[in-house]
């Protein structure tokens, strides 16, 4: 990625915020040098990464890297024969520790978080060198007596000279034939040797070596000669003391020089973890979502934008195919640019439909298109960056390969280049740059220069990047976009609105419909003569005229359209929702009413075997007598038991499990027809049959389409008949049987519902399903990022997607399975 670009969509700016996150100075130079990936795989794990550490800071909520420094430069010198000080040799030591906490920590969450887990796992604990230090230097950075024999030697001699010189210079001090001469009976220190306060005219009467006097000239500052060679011993001892401390501290410098490769790889694994847990932290703070990140969809050469008839109209020809489109993704819902007050800014919706990759947005001065542009560049720069994104859930990108950026008024005095000038400039750049894996962002197109020419300009830059497949988007103000939109297969109109009543730009983004011209509006909104206005109006062609009355209108009827829809959508929700209640009832009803009659009839089934079990002893016990009395053969006692097992399986056969009715097949004579309700076999589910095709048929479940076989359809009296079990097997020969087209997983944790749609999963594909929809609910999102991790990497999903609106919004995904 190109630095230019990303300066003018101010992704430094973000990288700016996301490193005030960071906990030390090595992860602050990691978030300020953080670049976009062009790698869908590397953009998809830093996403990832990221996810997992917004999850573990929500487990692990006292989790910190307190104590870590960025020890490198420490290293270098050391490296280079320094002595490092004590407080430097502290600081690698606790980076050393805070760096292993958080490596035994995450080894024991690896299943939970196995990308930092992995990521933690090359950090070196270099057990010895912590020891080693830790053993030498107290926590004031001060070397201990234990830090070898020679030193608790020497500092045991050195106690021991100090008290023998102290205790003879208080003998002097306190002798009263030396009171007279002294200034104080003190002892204090100059220039490292212990002296007594002697007044100046009594010099010489305390034999010893003068060292200071003081201001005044009154008082000398001697050391006695009696302790003169107590002071001498004590300055040795000092010395050598010095001494066996440096050479302490140069052997661990040289340890810490000897280890410092491995040193400076748990540094830069901390970095690393550092700027993703700031990551974490900025994604909370912004309350942003971890976005989908999807390759370009690789399309057949055949596969092209197909030519609306609207557009071939306008463009004079029939209705064919168009340009090939370059299977790029943009699909964000209420993306919020990451650098407005969140207070304030509106969200907007951007997406890129199968219809077009160029969209081209008009709307009034301050409207919010220059933001559009930028929000669309600086949100997909952050998903490349690893970096969660302001907007809703299910917000779709695609990697792109390079994002290019025109944007803003970009003179160059020193360059005496014009706004044309430079924008041209900046174009070529671009235009040499880019391919069909790029995202273009263009501001103003074809502005600064003559409209006519500008405009012509515009639509031809436009064109070469249609043809090139290069996903753009594009700001104007030039009426003839607006036409050239329209009329052009692959490109879109948008709009950014304004409100005439407050004269004041909503800043929301409308697809579909180009922007109006509000000028006229604006003016007598503010006071100009009617006379004026009017007399502009007039200059105006009726065409122009007449096409701003028809947007207007359009407009309306599009606003009433959508009013109309989401009231019809609420209604059949609502009347689903019923459906599915009463549906549940009844259920239930036969259910219990099944219960209870199998109950019943499993009692009687005990009581029946017990009583011929009690028949089978008795006829044992017959048998026996009669032997014994010599019965002969051919009069066996047995006739009358026999007739009594007889009516006893009689009895058998009529307690036994109650079966669902089974309903009739169509009799010859009695042919499905297009509007029966049916019952679909091999899905276990109801729908209408909407076409018949020889011995095939087109059946609407619900909202999908599924073709069968006549002969695995049942006619149906109501839509809401229970399924009609026990005829499976001969009706359709399927072997496994239907879970159900819906999988509910709410209440569950996570550890229990992905078992369950692994199995779902499977035993839809064997029934040959097409699709799944399973229901989580919205709640936190854990059991939603679940599923949707487990989906992306399931082998028998061919996609997902989160429910539309009318399928339960951002609660629902919708695994398509793939093909048998």
């Amino acid at each position: 990625m190109d630095d230019r670009y990303l300066q003018v969509l101010e992704f430094p700016k973000i990288l700016k915020r996301l490193s005030q996150y960071t906990a030390f100075s090595a992860g602050r130079d990691l978030a300020l040098a953080l670049k976009p990936s062009p790698d869908w795989r590397e953009a998809r794990r830093r996403q990832k990464e990221t996810g997992e550490a917004r999850k573990l800071l929500e487990v692990k909520t006292d989790l910190s890297l307190s104590g870590a420094r960025d020890v490198r430069p420490l290293l270098k010198d050391a490296g280079l024969g320094a002595v490092l000080l004590p407080a430097d040799l502290l600081d690698i030591r606790a980076t050393l520790i805070s760096g292993r906490t958080l490596k035994r920590t995450l080894t024991r969450l690896a299943a939970q978080f196995p990308l930092l887990a992995d990521k933690a796992s090359r950090i070196e604990e270099c057990a010895h060198v912590v020891a080693e230090i830790g053993r030498c230097l107290n926590e004031r950075g001060e070397v201990v007596d234990k830090a070898s024999q020679a030193l608790a030697r020497i500092r045991r001699e050195l106690k021991e000279a100090h008290e023998r010189l102290l205790d003879k210079l208080d003998r002097i001090v306190a002798s009263p034939a030396n009171a007279s001469f002294l200034q104080e009976p003190i002892v204090t220190q100059r220039s490292g040797r212990y002296v007594i306060p002697l007044k100046a005219e009594f010099k010489g009467r305390i034999p010893g070596v003068v060292h200071d006097q003081s201001a005044s000239g009154a008082t000398l500052f001697i050391e006695p000669l009696a302790t003169v060679e107590l002071n001498n011993r004590w300055r040795e001892l000092q010395l050598e003391e010095e001494r066996e401390v440096q050479r302490i501290l140069t052997a661990l410098s040289a340890l810490v020089a000897e280890e410092s490769a491995f040193i400076e790889r748990t540094v830069q694994v901390l970095a690393e973890l550092d700027l993703a847990f700031a990551k974490a932290r900025y994604a909370d703070e912004t309350q942003s979502v971890e976005p989908r990140l999807v390759p370009f969809r690789r399309r057949r050469r055949s596969q092209r934008i197909w030519n609306p008839p609207h557009k071939a109209k306008a463009n004079g020809q029939e209705t064919t195919p168009g340009v090939q489109h370059p299977g790029s993704t943009i699909q964000l819902q209420k993306a919020r640019h990451p650098l407005l007050d969140p207070a304030t800014v509106v969200p907007i919706d951007v997406h890129l439909g199968d219809g077009y990759f160029i969209l081209v947005i008009t709307g009034p001065n301050t409207g919010g298109k220059t933001v559009s542009l930028k929000t669309v560049g600086l949100l997909s720069l952050m998903a490349q960056a690893g970096l969660h994104i302001p907007a809703e859930e299910g917000s779709t990108l695609s990697v792109f390969s390079g994002i290019y950026a025109d944007i803003g008024d970009e003179q160059s005095i020193e360059q005496n280049l014009s706004t044309f000038s430079s924008h041209t400039t900046n174009i070529i750049n671009i235009l040499e740059q880019a391919d069909s894996h790029s995202l273009v962002l263009l501001d103003e197109l074809g502005a600064g220069t003559d409209p006519s020419e500008g405009s012509a300009l515009a639509r031809a830059i436009l064109s070469h990047l249609l043809r090139r497949r290069i996903t753009t988007l594009v700001a104007t103000h030039y009426p003839e976009l607006k036409v050239y939109a329209h009329a052009t297969p692959g490109v879109e109109n948008a709009s950014v609105e304004f409100d005439l009543e407050t004269l004041a730009p909503t800043y929301e983004l409308r697809i579909g419909l180009p922007g109006r011209s509000n000028a006229f509006a604006i003016a007598s909104r503010l006071g100009l003569a009617s006379e004026i206005v009017h007399e502009a109006r007039s200059l105006i062609s009726s065409e122009v005229l007449e096409t701003e009355g028809l947007l207007a209108e359009v407009k309306q009827l599009r606003e009433e359209a959508l009013a109309a829809r989401q009231a019809a959508e609420e209604a059949r929700r609502e009347a689903q929702a019923l459906e599915e209640e009463l549906r549940g009832r009844l259920a239930r009803i036969e259910e219990e009413r099944r219960e209870i009659l199998n109950a019943a009839r499993e009692e009687a089934r005990r009581e029946l075997a017990a009583l011929k079990e009690e028949m089978r002893k008795i006829r044992a016990n017959l048998s026996v007598a009669s032997l014994r009395r010599g019965v002969p053969k051919a009069e066996p006692p047995e006739q009358p038991l026999a007739q009594a097992a007889e009516k006893l399986a009689e009895l058998e056969r009529g307690v036994a499990p109650l079966e669902p009715a089974r309903q009739p097949l169509p009799e010859i004579g009695e042919p499905l027809s297009v509007g029966d309700l049916v019952w679909v076999e091999g899905l276990q589910a109801g729908g209408e049959l909407i076409e018949l095709d020889g011995d095939e048929a087109e059946v609407q479940v619900g909202h999908f389409r599924v073709r069968a076989r006549l002969e695995e359809l049942r006619r149906r009296m109501t839509d809401g008949e229970p399924p009609p079990a026990g005829e499976k097997a001969s009706l359709l020969g399927v072997q496994h049987p239907s879970p159900g087209l819906e999988l509910d997983l709410r209440g569950l944790r996570v550890e229990e519902a992905i078992p369950r749609l692994d199995k779902h999963l499977d035993d839809a594909y064997l029934a040959g399903l097409p699709s799944v929809r399973i229901i989580h609910g919205k709640g936190t999102g854990a059991l939603r990022r679940a599923v949707r991790e487990q989906l992306e990497e399931h082998p028998l999903v061919a996609s997902h997607r989160p429910g539309d609106q009318h399928e339960g919004g951002e609660g629902v995904t919708v695994a398509e399975l793939v093909g048998h």
